[in-house]
């Protein structure tokens, strides 16, 4: 479903960038604004790898949020002109599978027929267009996913080979013979920016003098795995949790018997660049969470050559998302205090500079008194100051804010989103974007991002005035109207807030306030809380894979261990 958010200009007429959300993938291209819509219908086939022919409906978003429909040559030149207006966008398409859980989206720039990813190479390579060095640290590299030619960033778009998918090698001198663990993916949010530069120099004869370059390093030897607490100073209860990269386990540490959440990641899993930002993310706000009472914090990290250990707190209450299944609804008061607490949670975090990105009801914890935690932050996005923005799309499919659908900037707009339809769920007993029907075409995630994007939001008749109010605040489908959104006044606006109006935050933000549900512990370690297709999963680790581990770059991974004081500070000395 493309919609339009504008153009780029390369000097020679109207190009418009085109980016296509495809099967976990971003893809990004330029158009000839004079391309024929039949054209347009072909490379949108070709970016998504449909079939020649395969039926599409085209919709163009305008500025002000309204999809229309691209369906002949007329409609597509004024969507072409209207582009050419707005230099500083492009044409976004969104096509992908549904999933529960969060994910983020690989960004690929498409040239010529190749797929280029933004690669830092650890070891010495030369651009296949310009044949000039393609420096490790300071310089922006891009590898073809299918043929891996390299060339710099600023000359993909001028690469005159055309990929051929399945080719054993191209242009052999370009880089040693090495494995893939010697790329290291960059970041690659803010990818905009090109420079046309060509250049005839060689580099047959050029020596290589970069004694900065860090050096590969493989296998068991290769880096100095955790020393202290190791896999063997835990043992292993029971599976509690997976996701899409890791697995949760319950641990307890033998030295004073004391339980906690052990997140597993493999490292085979971590290699590309946003796997990597993902786990120094996560363990980064981990970190930063341990000050406050409603945020899960870190014990520990450690590793082995083949996965990587984050020792966290245990939370045995159970999460949002297994207590609704079982009470199916939440009265008013119990959805008032806990929204509260994830409020205090959430403006903790904005006052780091950090955006949540994943708050779904699977996120959020009850401890054995029954106050919240917010866990799990591979999603988030660390670094903004005020009135800073992001453009990741990313998050899980039913909380994403109609701003990221949109492909525009956004802040701290989309957690405000994010809780209203979590307290929608929690009063109504619904989503408020379920869709009830039997037509499959109306059962995918695109047509669940067109429900967000452009259906009124209905309140149930059974809510208060004041349960309703404050949906429609956070609900509100302009971030710069919605509640909580306001620059310095938001927060203070939340509290002030008619629904909150019975809260007092200063005892709430002490966890002094009185919970309205207390979970039942029926067992020594509160399993009973947690779903039984994870802990009835046998307690054990897969061997490792020796040739996998081979293929690993171990010091993407140094510097990983770690030792929280503030949660060590009641027990022994580690």
């Amino acid at each position: 479903m493309p919609s339009r958010t504008g153009p780029k200009m390369d000097g020679s007429g109207c190009r418009v960038r085109l980016k296509a959300h495809s099967s976990g993938d971003i893809l990004i291209t330029s158009l000839d604004a004079a391309m024929t819509f039949e054209e347009l219908c072909e490379e949108v086939r070709e970016m998504c790898s449909l079939h020649q022919g395969h039926p599409l409906t085209l919709k163009w978003v305008d500025n002000e949020g309204d999809p229309c429909t691209v369906s002949s040559q007329m409609e597509l030149e004024e969507a072409f002109r209207l582009a050419c207006q707005h230099r500083d966008e492009g044409l976004t398409i969104h096509e992908s599978v549904y999933r529960r859980g969060a994910r983020r989206w690989r960004k690929l720039h498409r040239a010529n027929g190749h797929l280029f990813q933004a690669k830092r190479f650890n070891r010495r390579a030369y651009c296949g267009r310009c044949s000039e060095r393609i420096w490790g640290l300071a310089g922006q590299g891009y590898r073809c996913i299918n043929c891996k030619l390299l060339v710099h960033k600023r000359c993909h778009v001028l690469v005159p080979l055309t990929c051929k998918r399945h080719m054993d090698s191209v242009m052999p001198s370009q880089e040693p013979a090495v494995d893939d663990k010697d790329n290291v993916d960059l970041p690659s949010e803010n990818t905009d920016g090109i420079a046309y530069i060509s250049s005839s120099r060689k580099h047959d004869n050029i020596k290589d003098d970069s004694e900065d370059l860090k050096p590969v390093i493989d296998g068991m030897d290769g880096i100095k795995i955790s020393q202290g607490l190791g896999l063997q100073d835990f043992d292993l209860i029971r599976v509690i949790g997976r996701g899409s990269y890791a697995k949760v386990l319950l641990v307890r540490l033998k030295k004073n018997d004391q339980m906690y959440a052990m997140k597993v990641v493999k490292k085979e899993l971590v290699h590309d660049d946003e796997d990597i930002d993902w786990v120094q993310t996560e363990k980064h706000v981990f970190e930063q969470a341990s000050s406050n009472p409603f945020l899960v914090g870190l014990h520990s990290c450690f590793q082995t050559t083949s996965r990587l250990f984050l020792v966290i707190e245990y939370v045995n209450g159970g999460d949002l998302m297994f207590h609704m299944q079982r009470q199916r609804k939440l009265p008013e008061d119990h959805a008032r205090f806990y929204a509260a607490e994830i409020c205090v949670a959430l403006n903790f975090l904005h006052e780091r500079g950090i955006i949540y990105r994943d708050l779904k009801l699977d996120n959020v914890l009850l401890d054995a008194d029954g106050h919240i935690k917010l866990t799990d932050y591979g999603m988030c996005k660390e670094g903004l100051g005020p009135g800073d923005t992001t453009s990741t799309f990313c998050g899980t499919p039913n909380y994403i804010a109609p701003e990221i659908l949109r492909g525009e900037e956004y802040g701290f707009s989309v957690d405000w989103w994010a809780l209203g339809v979590l307290m929608f769920e929690m009063m109504a007993g619904r989503s408020p974007f379920d869709i009830i029907t039997d037509n499959p075409d109306m059962n995918t995630e695109d047509y669940l991002f067109q429900v967000i994007l452009e259906k009124p939001i209905r309140i149930p008749r059974f809510l208060s005035v004041k349960a309703s109010h404050v949906l429609k605040g956070f609900l509100n489908k302009d971030p710069k109207e919605r509640l909580g959104c306001r620059p310095q006044t938001g927060f203070s606006d939340i509290k002030s807030h008619a629904f909150f109006r019975s809260i007092d935050w200063d005892l709430l933000e002490k966890k002094q306030a009185l919970p309205p549900f207390q979970p039942q512990i029926t067992d020594e370690y509160g399993l009973d809380n947690f779903d039984t297709q994870f802990t009835s999963e046998p307690v054990q680790l897969t061997p490792d894979d020796e040739d996998v581990i081979k293929r690993i770059d171990q010091s993407e991974f140094e510097g990983f261990e770690y030792i929280n004081p503030l949660l060590l500070s009641t027990e022994e000395s580690v």
